[in-house]
């Protein structure tokens, strides 16, 4: 490629290194830049991120739109709406960083959501937070009565609507309408006053209607009724369980229950690893901070359940003590949830003829009131069962050990 000199103006060869006419250096000749052969490529959007289209048949400044992805249609297929407060670019690379920033805090731009969408998008982000599967499926169960608020855009959701789902919300359960319990009342309740104030958060809302208003007087009297009507266990009731322990399936976890005091929930959590079966002891629990992680001698009486429930899990290579296999086949449907506690529990109490009030929650009773009842010491019942020990003295400065608390267990008959 031939160059002209910068010092005496005759061509020269641009690979020469010094002027053949005048011996000016080459390295003083500023020589013409190199183009790139092609421009750089674009960046790739992830999947879910938006979508960024240039709009060729019009003369635009800003020929580039960015629309961003807001849900799914019943088909799964991505709904895109055009981003907002700016849609249009001048090139696709400030398309591009305009859904980086929108996708850092998605909702800070405006953009009006149905209230499933906002559903599906806070769920995402609690469920992170919740260790247990209960606490997910007392989401979804509370859920399923809120049909008819589903297509509303969030910011139209009142109070009015809140109470229409917990007064008259409907769920279709195995092809069978039900209708909100009280406790059910509540969980839509807490269900709305946690999602709206995420939806207040992220400027959906300007307002958490849901907060507006209490659970009625009715809702709570109902729902404090309820909570009173468990029963213990009568002794030919145990007796008759004792008979059918080898005979019907899910007995022994009743019976594990009525000598351990756990929570139906608890029951289904306790991992293999916090089971000894050399000290006799196994540990779990939640709900309450005295609740949590707590040590529970394993009653001699129950010993051998315990132990049976510990090989089948490990013959299942499950991470759970208790496990339920009606027809599973994958180890993570093997844990044992609420709601399939409760429906067996029912399935024993009205095959066996026991006492058709008993409610799930009626072994955890029955540990209590045996307790008391042959003279177990009154801060070893709380320590089992995980209720909150108010005494400073003993809260404080009386450190128990476990073999207090076996020797306490053992008085039950």
């Amino acid at each position: 490629m031939l160059i002209k000199c910068t010092e005496c103006e005759l061509t020269m060869s641009d690979k020469a290194l010094i002027c053949p006419h005048c011996g000016c250096p080459a390295s003083s000749i500023n020589l013409p830049k190199k183009q790139n052969a092609k421009p750089n490529k674009r960046r790739r959007l992830p999947n879910g991120f938006g979508q960024i289209s240039e709009i060729k048949n019009k003369p635009l400044r800003n020929p580039f739109r960015a629309m961003v992805t807001v849900g799914k249609n019943e088909k799964g297929h991505p709904i895109s709406k055009p981003l907002k407060p700016v849609s249009y670019f001048p090139t696709y690379n400030d398309a591009y960083l305009a859904l980086v920033e929108y996708n850092k805090n998605p909702y800070d731009l405006g953009i009006s959501i149905s209230v499933l969408e906002l559903y599906e998008k806070w769920t995402q982000e609690y469920f992170k937070k919740l260790k247990s599967p209960s606490s997910k499926r007392t989401i979804t169960s509370a859920w399923a009565y809120c049909s008819s608020v589903y297509n509303m855009r969030a910011v139209d959701l009142r109070a009015r609507h809140i109470k229409g789902c917990m007064e008259e919300g409907v769920a279709i359960i195995k092809k069978e309408e039900h209708h909100p319990s009280p406790g059910v009342k509540a969980r839509i309740k807490s269900l709305f006053n946690l999602m709206l104030d995420y939806a207040l958060e992220y400027e959906i809302v300007d307002r958490n209607y849901a907060r507006t208003f209490d659970i009625s007087e009715d809702i709570i009297q109902e729902k404090e009724k309820a909570r009173r009507c468990h029963l213990p266990f009568k002794d030919e009731e145990i007796e008759i369980l004792w008979a059918n322990v080898d005979k019907k399936k899910y007995v022994d976890i009743v019976l594990i229950q009525c000598y351990s005091g756990w929570r139906p929930q608890e029951l289904g959590l306790i991992k293999l690893e916090d089971v000894d079966l050399n000290n006799w002891t196994f540990s779990g629990g939640m709900k309450t901070k005295a609740g949590t992680n707590r040590l529970v001698p394993i009653h001699t009486r129950i010993r051998p359940l315990v132990e049976n429930k510990y090989k089948e899990a490990v013959a299942l290579k499950s991470e759970y003590l208790i496990n339920c296999m009606d027809g599973q086949t994958h180890t993570d449907n093997h844990i044992l949830t609420y709601d399939k506690y409760q429906k067996r529990f029912k399935s024993i109490r009205d095959e066996l003829g026991l006492n058709p009030q008993h409610r799930a929650h009626d072994g955890r009773m029955h540990f209590i009131t045996s307790a008391k009842k042959y003279g177990v010491d009154e801060y070893a019942i709380k320590y089992i069962v995980g209720h909150a020990i108010n005494d400073i003295t003993e809260k404080v400065y009386t450190k128990r050990e476990i073999d207090w608390l076996k020797t306490e267990i053992e008085k039950i008959k």
